[in-house]
């Protein structure tokens, strides 16, 4: 039985938002095609009608999750505040996928390399436009905020102790709270 296109649509957008969700939650290896079309409902045979391969669905899943860039509407103050919360260090499977997969798609192709490329660059316009300050420092901030975020969630995503992890995703918010009231200094001179 054929199907429309609309169906169609509808079935890799699903197959595209259970796939990263798996990828974030297992990681790339451990999630198979056959686990992801079995999660979405649809045989392993209709996959290769959306994709040609594991490689090309890893590339699509990613610039789905990214695209999604969660919390964004929120004002940046409340977008930092989600991200280094304890809720999203244990939503890995909804989390951010570059603190839930940056580890495991530097192993995977360049597409989906310039995929997470792609997604950071945003991330990081978006920042420098919401980050307070100078024009000059501004993306000089930005990336240094979603740096410390994006480690401090990873950081705190692999430490057992509860305590522990919770105190780096505080102190890294202090930290970047401080610098907002704070001019950023120059950068270090080469020698």
């Amino acid at each position: 039985m054929k199907i429309s296109r609309e169906q169609m649509a509808e079935n890799r957008e699903r197959i595209l938002e259970v796939a990263s969700r798996l990828f974030r939650e297992k990681g790339f290896e451990a999630v198979g095609v056959a686990e992801v079309m079995k999660a979405v409902g649809l045989t392993h045979g209709s996959f290769y009608g959306h994709f040609s391969s594991k490689d090309e669905l890893i590339v699509q899943a990613l610039a789905h999750a990214l695209g999604q860039r969660n919390g964004a509407s929120l004002p940046l103050g409340a977008y930092m505040e989600e991200y280094l919360s304890p809720r999203h260090r244990d939503n890995r499977a909804g989390g951010c996928p570059i603190s839930g997969l940056a580890a495991d798609t530097l192993r995977q192709t360049p597409e989906a390399r310039a995929a997470v490329t792609e997604g950071v660059r945003a991330q990081i316009d978006w920042m420098s436009e919401k980050v307070e300050g100078p024009d000059a420092d501004r993306r000089r901030r930005a990336i240094a905020n979603w740096s410390a975020m994006v480690g401090a969630t990873i950081l705190a995503r692999v430490i057992v102790d509860p305590a522990l992890s919770k105190e780096i995703l505080t102190e890294t918010l202090a930290w970047i709270d401080d610098g907002a009231d704070r001019p950023a200094s120059a950068p270090a001179k080469a020698e």
